[in-house]
């Protein structure tokens, strides 16, 4: 379906899920072709301290939702960035289906939220992060890295996650809006409206689109217009999204018979940003491979991490000062054939009552400026923003 009609014809009873959702809804998600809602906990996949042990738990726990009878069962949530860290992931009593949700042509403004904001790094530090990330990369040490920062914000008031939802889904019909309760951890509530798709599994045929190579959007049209097109030729970022591409090609092909990559990337657009988007379509040579494995098999990418791995994400936990947490991991969901799909957890935040802490990060190469990735995560920042009815004043 065209993107464009995808978006403003939705279904009526996606909406009725979302108007439906309250604080304590276990697990929210909705992307450009489905809406889905989770409803109480039939059973939690146990803590592991990898990748591999939790797709073995994962595996076992819906064979045996099965044998006991549960008529679907499906496991849902979040992985973090570090799979060395806990899982928050289950197999909810029901999931309740619909179609996509509609682009809304007028939001109402949000009711405005004031507080306190600490920024972590703070920006001049960020800033300095980026310049010797960049003085590593031009000394071959590595190729690409991400580096992040965070907000931490105090509200007067608690935040009402159902308005907060609502308008993170409505204003971005057309990429992967999500709500995924952290339970008894007492972490609150992971909530955001990612745009890149990391990958999706319906029977043979796989889907991923990496999204690597970015610039903030402006209001007058043709000065947007002219970003957009000055991105798919700037050779910084055609580089950056190189590296991300050929990563998660070469990780998918020894699952498939087919993957077809795309030569050069496309633009695509979310409400604040432009990004460098190559959407990779491939056939599975078995289907013993799950969707949770074949994310597995990609996460992180160097969209989140950098290249090689190694070297990048020891630069990270060297540079950033934070925990990521949950955030540039993953969200989505694996049935008991293997059918799934999953998203990099961007764009987000992680709220707790008056507390939110929202996350944002940059893909730093040998051309980057220091100046330009602070801004790129300023505007990476105003998707939450924007939702929270957050005054935006400076870069934070």
């Amino acid at each position: 379906m065209n993107d464009i009609f995808r978006g403003l014809v939705g279904d009526p009873q996606a909406e009725k899920l979302l108007l439906r959702y309250r604080q304590d809804t276990p697990f929210f998600f909705t992307t450009p072709e489905q809406t889905m809602m989770a409803e109480g906990c039939y059973a939690t996949i146990p803590a592991t301290s990898n990748m591999a042990e939790l797709n073995a738990a994962v595996n076992t726990a819906l064979q045996q939702a099965q044998k006991n009878g549960h008529p679907d069962p499906i496991v849902v949530g979040a992985i973090p960035f570090d799979t060395n860290q806990a899982a928050c992931l289950f197999i909810p009593k029901q999931i309740v289906h619909a179609g996509p949700l509609a682009r809304q042509g007028y939001l109402p403004p949000p009711r405005a939220t004031d507080g306190q904001v600490k920024p972590t790094p703070a920006p001049e530090k960020y800033a300095d992060g980026v310049a010797a990330a960049i003085s590593q990369i031009r000394n071959k040490q590595l190729s690409k890295v991400v580096l992040a920062r965070t907000l931490e914000l105090t509200t007067r008031q608690p935040v009402d996650m159902q308005a907060l939802l609502q308008r993170l889904a409505w204003s971005n019909a057309l990429g992967y809006t999500f709500a995924v309760n952290l339970g008894a951890s007492g972490q609150g509530t992971l909530i955001g409206a990612s745009p890149e798709l990391l990958l999706s599994r319906q029977g043979k045929y796989i889907r991923s689109n990496p999204l690597a190579g970015s610039i903030p959007r402006v209001k007058d049209s043709n000065a947007d217009l002219k970003r957009s097109q000055g991105l798919v030729q700037s050779d910084k970022d055609l580089h950056e999204h190189k590296v991300v591409a050929d990563a998660v090609a070469q990780a998918l092909r020894p699952y498939c018979k087919m993957l077809s990559v795309p030569a050069r990337p496309s633009a695509i657009h979310t409400e604040t940003m432009w990004h460098l988007s190559s959407d990779i379509h491939g056939e599975l040579s078995a289907s013993a491979a799950t969707s949770l494995v074949l994310a597995a098999s990609l996460h992180p990418t160097p969209a989140v991490c950098g290249h090689p791995f190694t070297k990048a994400r020891d630069l990270i936990a060297e540079l950033e000062g934070f925990d990521r947490g949950f955030y540039s991991g993953m969200v989505g969901w694996c049935d008991a054939a293997g059918n799934g799909e999953w998203i990099v957890t961007l764009r987000c935040a992680k709220v707790n009552g008056q507390y939110v802490r929202l996350f944002a990060g940059a893909g730093v190469v040998a051309d980057s400026e220091p100046q330009h990735e602070l801004a790129e995560t300023t505007a990476k920042f105003k998707t939450m923003l924007n939702a929270l009815g957050m005054v935006q004043e400076g870069a934070y």
